[in-house]
């Protein structure tokens, strides 16, 4: 199936629970299309930073192939959330007004655990490839932020990626640098075929289909403590940076081989 970078809007219309394990405060809500969503604000923790990374991230998953949730635009009103008694939360939802992005909630999913559940050589190449592509450095075994739903793995939580991002600096330079995180990758033992995946991803991630995901970032999320004087500017760095990473993907490749020939 072709993949066309689209996102929908909806309208959070109701604040269902918090996800206290989540360091930003993530809240399960519920939307105008009566579907349950884990909210991201942009007005928490790493702001709409964090936002730009799961924008990313999830749809070059979803590009790549992988099972993602369902990502969203979801529209906070100014009038939302007054009656939240909690202050800590009352004051996250006012600094999130305007644009945020929330996830499809799925609903009895469990947290992959890689004792229980055995991953394929091939898909672990595939997840290992695409988090150091991202450079995600959560998908440890603490932390693996993969769920099991309907007895298909489905990958969570790509905000911590592309870290780079927090200084902007030597753009050129980070793009070509090796992931040395992969080393706690909670499948890289599993990897062992990382050079093939690498000839097949390469190829599917074309300088278009980056642009076209690229293009998805929202201009207020990018004029928001910008080091860029237009939020095209801005895209068009995530572009290059992409761009310049898939040209030079042996880097990442052999330091995740390394990686993983000290643990086995």
């Amino acid at each position: 199936m072709k993949y066309d970078p689209e996102l929908r809007t909806v309208q959070v219309t109701r604040y269902v629970t918090p996800l206290r394990e989540g360091g930003s405060l993530p809240a399960i809500v519920e939307a105008d299309d009566d579907f349950l969503y884990v909210l991201k604000f942009r007005g928490a923790g790493q702001g709409a930073k964090a936002l730009i990374a799961e924008l990313l991230g999830g749809e070059i998953a979803r590009a790549l192939g992988f099972k993602v949730p369902e990502l969203v635009y979801a529209q906070l009103d100014e009038a939302f959330g007054r009656t939240e008694p909690d202050e800590e939360i009352q004051d996250l939802l006012r600094a999130s007004e305007g644009l945020n992005l929330a996830l499809h909630y799925l609903q009895s999913a469990i947290t992959f655990d890689a004792l229980v559940t055995q991953v394929n050589p091939l898909l672990a190449s595939q997840i290992v490839w695409f988090d150091c592509l991202i450079t995600n450095v959560d998908r440890t075994p603490r932390n693996t932020n993969m769920l099991m739903w309907h007895k298909e793995l489905w990958l969570i939580d790509h905000g911590a990626s592309f870290f780079f991002h927090h200084s902007w600096q030597d753009i050129e330079k980070q793009a070509m640098r090796p992931f040395v995180q992969i080393k706690d990758h909670v499948l890289l033992q599993q990897a062992t075929a990382l050079e093939e995946v690498d000839r097949a991803f390469s190829a599917l991630l074309t300088p278009e289909l980056i642009d076209s995901i690229v293009s998805l970032i929202p201009d207020e999320w990018l004029v928001i403590d910008s080091p860029f004087e237009t939020a095209e500017e801005h895209r068009q760095a995530y572009s290059q940076y992409l761009k310049t990473r898939i040209a030079n993907t042996e880097v990442f490749v052999k330091e995740a081989q390394h990686a993983r020939e000290a643990l086995i």
